[in-house]
């Protein structure tokens, strides 16, 4: 989908013409699929045309959603957007890119949450004309749609074209922005009054970077602070300052940015056009949860979050979890331990160190597929473990093998990694995690919305050993996790909802997991 030139009227407000491309729009759509998912963001400010920056900051952070992604670039008082379905270097092509001019832009890659991912509509940005005109993505999960929704329709006469929380939350972004207007000109202190009500009027999670078309580019963060956002500053020489803001550091690492801050959460960041910075704390008691489960999993390994090295967080889980594994395991008939690449090699590389066993490399990684924790769909996610592990059988034939993987979702990946390393020749599999048994959803952006489809709910361990058909499980316990990761930090807790059934944000209750039980299985 492509965005041509727009401008801004007389009015205040930016319009847009567009021209769509869209190859696959006359296919079926699931109903009620949803935008929502893990996503990756960026956004920057810069002296010159942030076009191919932006691109570059895509492509670190493809591994956050392979699904569509987007870009929308400021040139004056309007906006020049493109948004397609697949991975960053298949949706933009040089026409595309010679379109996106102006020197402060955003970004955006996700993948879906409920079926496969048909709807382009459901790809950010997404857009609203008034005030001002507003281009907006966003990192998260909203848990309060539906009472927003009838908000919208019902209160503030804002129509809504997709099932999609981004359209959600920018429509609220926007209305509140309209009323806060105490005049005709515009100022940083209207966004951050915008702000602190929608924090009011907002649940979930959200870690989101907006255009104000004309003026300049906000980042927000939930209060809870769920969902990364980290801002970063470089100086362009004598031309002045240029600014970022990303869902992880390794994009401001790439571009030679120096970290600034993480983005706290409740707070707001304003960044003019020219480049002046503005921030406000919007929420009157913000808390730090940060996901867990971008530690253990999700982030880059080379990315810091909240002061965290994620590499460093997966180093000691794997020394947590050699501790437990001491404890429950056959350690001395063990030969071999082996990582499940690339996510769980830090913690396996500890394991094996701790209790002194040769670390081996035995499965084979096919990097062109897709991650199969965010591919959409079961179906698609079971014919996808096959395609991207090989097992190589000189390092299985005959050997008691103890198999380290970053975390057990639905099961559907241990159960064929364990069968592929038997068929490899393995004598036994121990198979453990770094992560707790995850048996409750994930409310918050990370695709694990039903019960039902996790291979903990309702399973004890022995019920799981079986269903995967490992000779032994050995999970993480709860509190060595949350040890691990927040070892060295100020930090003192974690959104570890998805292993302890408590979610942080205190508005989680068992009608709202059926209702997400029916609605967004994915």
């Amino acid at each position: 989908m492509t965005t041509t030139c727009t401008h801004t009227n007389p009015g205040g407000c930016a319009t847009l013409k567009v021209k769509v491309h869209s190859p696959g729009a006359d296919q079926e759509t699931s109903e009620g699929e949803s935008g929502r998912g893990m996503c990756g963001i960026v956004g920057m400010v810069s002296t010159g045309p942030v076009n191919q920056d932006i691109y570059d900051s895509l492509a670190l952070l493809q591994h956050r959603g392979q699904d569509s992604t987007g870009m929308a670039t400021l040139e004056g008082g309007g906006f020049h957007i493109h948004k397609a379905k697949g991975q960053v270097k298949e949706a933009y092509r040089t026409r595309d890119m010679r379109k996106l001019r102006g020197t402060t832009g955003l970004g955006h890659v996700r993948y879906a949450t409920k079926g496969s991912a048909k709807r382009e509509e459901e790809a950010q940005p997404f857009y609203v004309n008034s005030p001002f005109g507003i281009v907006l993505v966003h990192n998260g999960n909203l848990t309060n749609t539906r009472e927003l929704t009838a908000q919208l329709h019902d209160q503030d006469r804002r129509h809504l074209n997709t099932t999609s929380d981004t359209e959600l939350l920018v429509n609220v972004l926007a209305r509140e922005l309209q009323v806060a207007q105490d005049g005709k000109d515009f100022n940083p202190q209207q966004l951050f009054t915008a702000i602190t009500r929608v924090h009011e009027r907002v649940e979930g999670s959200y870690a989101a970077i907006a255009l104000i078309a004309g003026h300049g580019l906000l980042a927000f963060r939930d209060p809870f602070g769920i969902r990364p956002l980290v801002l970063g500053r470089r100086q362009a020489g004598l031309l002045g300052t240029e600014w970022v803001v990303a869902s992880e550091s390794l994009v401001l690492e790439s571009g030679d940015y120096d970290i600034v801050k993480d983005i706290a959460p409740g707070e707001a960041v304003f960044i003019s056009t020219g480049g002046e910075l503005f921030e406000q704390q919007c929420s009157p008691s913000p808390q730090m949860y940060p996901c867990s489960f971008e530690y253990v999993y999700l982030a880059r390994p080379d990315s810091t979050m909240n002061g965290i090295s994620v590499y460093e967080a997966r180093l000691r889980l794997g020394d947590r979890l050699a501790a437990t594994i001491a404890k429950h395991a056959p350690v001395k008939d063990i030969d071999v331990v082996m990582p499940i690449p690339d996510s769980a090699r830090p913690a396996a590389m500890q394991v094996a160190r701790r209790l002194g066993i040769e670390y081996r490399e035995g499965f084979y990684k096919n990097k062109y597929v897709g991650r199969t924790f965010i591919m959409p769909g079961q179906a698609q996610r079971t014919k996808s473990v096959k395609q991207k592990l090989n097992a190589l059988p000189s390092e299985f034939e005959g050997k008691n093998v103890l198999i380290v993987d970053d975390s057990i979702v639905r099961g559907t990946t241990s159960k064929e990694i364990v069968e592929m390393a038997r068929r490899a020749g393995a004598k036994s599999v121990t198979f453990t995690s770094a992560a707790p048994p995850v048996r409750y959803p994930h409310v918050y952006g990370i695709n694990m919305p039903s019960s039902s489809e996790l291979v903990a709910a309702g399973r004890t361990i022995p019920e799981i050993t079986q269903e995967i058909g490992a000779d032994y499980l050995i999970y993480q316990e709860v509190e060595d996790m949350k040890d691990a990761i927040l070892e060295g930090s100020d930090i003192t807790e974690l959104d570890m909802s998805c292993f302890t059934g408590e979610y942080c944000t205190g508005n989680v209750d068992q009608e709202y997991l059926d209702w997400l039980e029916g609605n967004q299985s994915s």
